[in-house]
């Protein structure tokens, strides 16, 4: 990905993919890159999956159901990152749930939509 969208070198993508793993609470002493999916937990895929979002610093980070299947500690470590990144990257966030209480904890504005209508929207 990172080679993709820039002129990274090899050396370089590595660096920054390990910046941004470290960025997100995965440091190389405990998470070396050549370790796979199924060897780290639902939070740490989770926090991966950020990473990789993140790597090239979009201006909006569209992070759909990003707690759905952690428990409640690892959900609001999860929403801190999230929170923490978009302030650092002044990105903006798009975050879609069903979880209203993760939305109102994260959100400067709600649409709620059923069946693909806009029931209500507002600032909270």
């Amino acid at each position: 990905g990172i080679r993709w969208h820039t002129k990274a070198s090899r050396a370089e993508a590595e660096d920054r993919a390990r910046k941004m793993l470290d960025r997100v609470g995965l440091p190389e002493a405990k998470f070396p890159m050549s370790r796979y999916p199924h060897e780290l937990s639902g939070g740490q895929r989770q926090r991966v999956v950020i990473a990789i979002a993140c790597a090239l610093k979009p201006k909006l980070l569209i992070a759909d159901e990003p707690t759905t299947a952690l428990d409640v500690v690892l959900q609001a470590q999860i929403l801190d990152l999230l929170r923490d990144l978009v302030a650092e990257s002044r990105m903006g966030l798009l975050l879609i749930s069903h979880d209203l209480a993760v939305v109102t904890e994260m959100a400067d504005r709600i649409t709620i939509l059923r069946r693909g209508e806009v029931m209500e929207a507002g600032d909270t």
